[in-house]
Order: C-alpha cells, then sequence, then structure tokens
C-alpha cells in the first residue's frame, strides 16, 4: 500500500479528514523549503504538495505565479526539489509527498527518468497540472512502474467518461478544482461542490481532495465536511510572501494557518 493510501485509510479509520498546503519549492529561498515541510507537519498537515517552480504557471493566480518568480530567481530547478524531498525523508518516512508542477521539466528530463528519481527521493504522487489523461499513458505508466501515484484535476465541467479515466489511470487521489478559474480566486460555493462530488464518487472509489478558493478555517471546515481532503494553497503562499523579507520567520510563523484550519476541520 502506497503512503498516500495508507494515510487516507487511516484518516477515514478516525474519521478524519485530510489537510494537504501547497507550497512552492524555493519560496522565498531554497534553504526555507525542508524546515517548513516539517514544521506543515507539525502544525496537522498530513500530506504535502511540493510545487516544481515554473516560468508559465497557467493554472495558478498571481499568488503563486508571484512565488515561482521568487523561487526561479535562485534558479530551483526539478532535481533540486527532488533533493529537498531526499532531505525531508531523512526526518520524516511517513508523510506523503507529492510534487505538483507543468509537464516540460518532466519531458526535459525524460520520463522514466523522473519517475526513478522520484521514487528514489521519497516522492508519493505526481500531479501533472497541464497534462491531459487521455494523453498521459506514457509518463503514468512510468510513474506506476516506479511505486509515484499520477494524480488528476477534475473540474466542474468534466463528464462522467472523463473522471472514470482519471480514476482509470490515477492513483493516491482525484483532486477536484472548486471553481472555473485559477487560483487563489474567491469564488467557493460549498452547495456546488456537494453535487460535483456526489457524481464523481459515483465514478471513482479514490478519496477527493477539493482545493482552489479555500482561504481560511472557515472555508476549509465547510470543504472538509463533504470532501476527503482539503487542500490549500494561494492562502498559505500568501502568508509566506509577506514574510519572504525576513525568511528566517517562515518555518515559525507561516504554518499557524495550517494549524487553524487543523483545528476547525477536526471540530467539523
Amino acid at each position: 500500500m502506497s503512503r498516500i493510501a495508507a494515510r487516507f485509510e487511516a484518516l477515514r479509520a478516525d474519521g478524519r479528514k485530510a489537510l494537504i498546503p501547497y507550497i512552492t519549492a524555493g519560496d522565498p529561498q531554497p534553504d526555507v523549503a525542508v524546515p517548513l515541510m516539517h514544521a506543515l507537519v507539525e502544525a496537522g498537515a498530513d500530506l504535502l504538495e511540493l510545487g516544481v517552480p515554473f516560468s508559465d504557471p497557467m493554472a495558478d493566480g498571481p499568488v503563486i505565479q508571484a512565488a515561482c518568480e521568487r523561487a526561479l530567481k535562485h534558479h530551483v530547478s526539478l532535481h533540486q526539489v527532488l533533493d529537498m524531498v531526499r532531505e525531508f525523508r531523512r526526518g520524516d518516512s511517513e508523510t506523503p509527498v507529492i510534487l505538483m508542477g507543468y509537464l516540460n521539466p518532466i519531458e526535459v528530463m525524460g520520463y522514466t527518468a523522473f519517475a526513478e528519481a522520484a521514487q528514489a527521493a521519497g516522492v508519493d504522487g505526481a500531479l501533472t497540472v497541464d497534462l491531459p489523461p487521455e494523453e498521459g499513458c506514457e509518463l503514468v505508466a512510468a510513474l506506476k512502474s516506479h511505486q509515484v501515484d499520477p494524480i488528476f484535476l477534475a473540474a466542474p465541467t468534466s463528464s462522467d467518461e472523463r473522471i472514470q479515466l482519471m480514476a482509470k489511470n490515477g492513483g493516491g487521489f482525484l483532486y477536484y478544482v472548486s471553481f472555473k478559474g485559477v487560483t487563489g480566486a474567491n469564488r467557493l460555493d460549498v452547495s456546488a461542490v456537494r453535487d460535483k462530488l456526489e457524481q464523481i464518487r459515483g465514478n471513482t472509489d479514490l478519496p477527493v481532495g477539493v482545493g482552489f478558493g479555500i482561504r481560511d478555517a472557515a472555508s476549509a471546515a465547510q470543504v472538509a465536511a463533504v470532501a476527503d481532503a482539503v487542500v490549500v494553497g494561494s492562502a498559505l503562499v500568501n502568508r509566506m510572501a509577506a514574510l519572504a523579507d525576513e525568511p528566517a520567520r517562515i518555518a515559525a510563523e507561516a504554518p499557524q494557518i495550517i494549524a487553524d484550519m487543523r483545528a476547525a476541520m477536526d471540530a467539523v
């Protein structure tokens, strides 16, 4: 059983929902990432989503775009992100780590080489934003052969057939984007999310995580009431951006938003 599957099974047994924070690796500088990852786990994160910096993050709004720009100023590469995961694994062998990013850096490395390197570093899942499930067979095969879960994005417009394809080709969990748009927008409609999750669960047994639009403890609790996992990105990255000029404070202060969400979710 993968670390992701084991974590969701344990949470289900405890009657709890997963909290998955996203950070951009190398934001605002490379040495922040690993201490912050540990601090997020201590604050209540169940899985970690580590963004691979990319120059054209088309699914992301201005907050995460700026985070990518800060990381790329330090020339943070996919190889360095894998090194960060490897370093994190020296102190944490249990928390699942998912890489989230875009296809270009993986294509440059090569699908098999990436899958091998991800497995060796301790990566549990890979979410490639701009890879449609219809075109992902080669990468999916490479990832699955190296015990890395391919994770796909479902949208409000996803049909039953497409959800079934994502479930067939994917693993770990299905990531549902709560609205049509980019990260960081304030459009969360929990009733619409609930209705869509009913459709998704009719087509897959994978856990379903919900991201985009979760901005505070209250919205995290609302989503936790209907989803298996809550993914928070822009709200956390925005908190980090406020401390970008004092990076030594980030691991101590930014995870408070996760602690607040964890408490609100557990109270549901």
